[in-house]
């Protein structure tokens, strides 16, 4: 879960850039908002596909807040949820796609059980490459964001959709995203063959399936997309 290459951070107060797409890609922000969330010992280093991301999303205008969450190295889970929470807070009143990276997908499960973090639904949450509960135990420094008690009513009543990406040989999830997530939450998820942990280590920088998916707004297409693999 380590990735600490330099980076360019994107502050997510920063203002958004909009660059001059092509002439048959969609643009403008159409309502819609892009919240990314990386993971453990993450310093959003710009070759990592959630950089790629937010880049390329906000070259087409969408708003977007990829944050450097506090003391990546040695995280704080209520520092994290004070994060999140404003986060939120700052992007009311847009549809919101939440892309969990990790570590960050555990954090969103914490907030999910949580009463005081979530002021309403979002549209659409990713999780992806979600590391075992026995992994976040046995590390010190997340030990305590090993995932809540959910039921899928409560996860479907903090999203319109959530949907479960991770591969199936993730070093950080022996038993895999499916079996451990998404089975239990009642969520559909894309398994890919191979790909670990979905991260630099794995060869993800650019990533476009991920990032169609992303600009995708109809639920009747997104939700039978699947999020297919780099290549």
């Amino acid at each position: 879960m380590t990735e600490t290459s330099p980076t360019s951070p994107t502050s997510p107060t920063s203002p958004t850039p909009v660059a001059s797409p092509g002439p048959s890609t969609p643009t403008g922000n159409d309502g819609r908002a892009f919240l990314i969330l990386h993971g453990w010992q993450n310093h959003r280093p710009a070759a990592h596909w959630q950089h790629w991301l937010a880049d390329r999303l906000t070259d087409l205008g969408h708003e977007v807040a990829y944050p450097q969450l506090p003391e990546a190295d040695d995280p704080d889970l209520e520092r994290w949820l004070a994060e999140l929470d404003a986060l939120l807070a700052e992007l009311a009143g847009r549809r919101i796609t939440v892309v969990c990276h990790s570590l960050a997908c555990l954090l969103w499960l914490h907030a999910v059980a949580r009463d005081d973090v979530l002021s309403g639904p979002v549209d659409r949450v990713l999780l992806v490459a979600p590391p075992a509960p026995e992994v976040a135990l046995e590390h010190s420094e997340i030990a305590e964001f090993a995932p809540p008690e959910l039921s899928p009513e409560r996860l479907a009543a903090t999203a319109s959709y959530t949907r479960v990406v991770g591969s199936d040989n993730d070093p950080y999830c022996p038993g895999g995203a499916a079996t451990l997530y998404a089975e239990p939450l009642g969520l559909p998820a894309d398994v890919l063959p191979g790909e670990a942990h979905l991260d630099l280590d794995a060869g993800y920088g650019s990533w476009p399936s991920m990032f169609d998916w992303c600009l995708d707004p109809s639920p009747e297409t997104y939700e039978k997309k699947p999020v297919h693999g780099r290549t």
